[in-house]
């Protein structure tokens, strides 16, 4: 049994398992983060129902005050959070949006047209929806918060039903969800700005300009984008008026994405320096007492390096960070709704019906009805293994909107009384859709289900 074990762990994979290698490890990431962020929720939701409720505003409006010399930013600890980590998390979405368009599903528009479709479908109709109940004052605002999907969730719900679901539908929901994000960052963008400082965006614009410099002329280094892009880019954005959050987007764009040798000069490299570690060893000897191994083993390690983009490196490096840290705080600072009055009563609200409806019959319409046209007029093709009651059931999954439809929100909302009826709207529909969704799934079968 040993040397069968053995076995399987020294045979190289098919290179269809190795190339899916780093998206398995990217929904494994998300799923432990769906986890994560149902417990930071389940806690600001009790923080904020408790006998000390009141300590839960305190603590978010903490004031916290950063600057050097006469400039200095004073912001609440929440509007830091929202404002300074999920800039964070939105560079991170830019990466993955980056990748995926160079290297990923979205890179051949024959894969990517079914998800753009089914993202497309699962953006417009639900603001549609929204729309149709809210058709005027500050309450129309809201249209974008039934837009988006927090694919945490909807992973950490797949992962539940194990392999009662084909892999391809876990990558048509990535895809759907990146594309997703994609669509949100554009609308917060465009839509979701303060009274704009022509000056202060000129200046974020040099920065911008600068850093796509920085790519070109070869640059590769961290530090040169975390300064340019964080004290500049995004305090400029900050100060401009343009939500800071599209900054994270920007500076990730402009992260270079080639590596600096190339797959046979790797192999090449490595092949000499594993020989000249292995020429300079001697039985019972370490690489602490032997430079010349000490020199070829750090040596492999900088060829390892330049093999792999920064891109890559910055990715696989913050993407635990964000998702189980930066997601969970922001839901612990977020989620937090006062459900002492009547939440059915505020579930009739508008605002609440609109986003509830939004994303639990808007999205599953949407998603579903898009796909079907693409497929149908020939556009695109179902994946392999995944039949039409599975794209239906990935379609209430969907309208797990939860983080980005919470920071939309904020957006959307500020401080107005319509903030707490939009996260109880939220919120109910998320659980909702998540429960539809897992149920339609656990009892899909093949291809052919229907």
């Amino acid at each position: 049994m040993d040397l069968v074990r053995q076995a399987r762990e020294s045979s190289r994979p098919p290179p269809f398992e190795a190339a899916l290698k780093p998206f398995q490890e990217y929904i494994d990431a998300q799923t432990l983060g769906g986890v994560l962020l149902l417990v930071a929720t389940t806690i600001a939701l009790l923080w904020a129902n408790s006998p000390w409720s009141e300590t839960y505003a305190q603590v978010w409006r903490t004031p916290i005050t950063v600057g050097v010399g006469t400039f200095v930013l004073a912001k609440p600890l929440h509007l830091w959070v929202n404002d300074g980590l999920m800039a964070m998390f939105f560079f991170v979405v830019g990466l993955e949006i980056k990748r995926e368009l160079l290297a990923g599903e979205l890179s051949d528009p024959r894969l990517a047209i079914l998800p753009i479709f089914a993202a497309a479908g699962g953006m417009l109709v639900p603001a549609a929806v929204y729309l149709s109940l809210n058709t005027h004052g500050e309450a129309v605002s809201g249209w974008g918060i039934p837009i988006a999907t927090d694919i945490a969730f909807a992973l950490g719900i797949l992962a539940l039903l194990g392999k009662r679901v084909p892999f391809a539908l876990k990558v048509f929901l990535v895809t759907l969800a990146i594309v997703d994000d994609l669509g949100a960052v554009l609308v917060i963008a465009l839509f979701y700005t303060s009274t704009i400082s022509l000056e202060n965006l000129a200046v974020g614009a040099l920065f911008l300009i600068a850093l796509i410099g920085a790519n070109r002329a070869g640059i590769r280094h961290p530090v040169v984008y975390a300064t340019l892009g964080v004290g500049g880019l995004w305090l400029a954005f900050l100060l401009s008026g343009v939500h800071a959050t599209v900054a994270g987007v920007l500076v990730a764009m402009t992260i270079p994405a080639c590596p600096r040798i190339g797959h046979r000069e790797l192999v090449d490299k490595a092949n000499y320096l594993i020989r000249q570690f292995d020429t300079h060893g001697e039985t019972g000897s370490t690489v602490l007492a032997n430079p010349k191994q000490a020199e070829a083993a750090t040596a492999l390690e900088t060829a390892s390096d330049l093999a792999q983009t920064p891109l890559q490196r910055l990715e696989h490096s913050l993407q635990p960070w964000v998702t189980l840290g930066v997601m969970p705080v922001f839901a612990l600072a977020n989620a937090g709704v006062d459900l002492s009055g009547d939440v059915l009563e505020a579930l009739t609200h508008p605002v609440a019906l609109g986003i509830a409806l939004g994303l639990m019959v808007g999205k599953q319409l949407g998603i579903t009805v898009f796909s079907w046209v693409a497929v149908k007029a020939n556009l695109a093709s179902l994946p392999e293994g995944v039949g039409w009651r599975h794209i239906y059931g990935a379609s209430w999954l969907g309208g797990i909107g939860f983080t980005m439809s919470l920071f939309i929100a904020g957006l959307a909302f500020g401080e107005s009384s319509l903030l707490p009826l939009a996260k109880v709207g939220i919120l109910s529909a998320s659980v909702l859709a998540g429960i539809a969704g897992w149920l339609i799934l656990r009892g899909a079968g093949g291809k052919n289900a229907a």
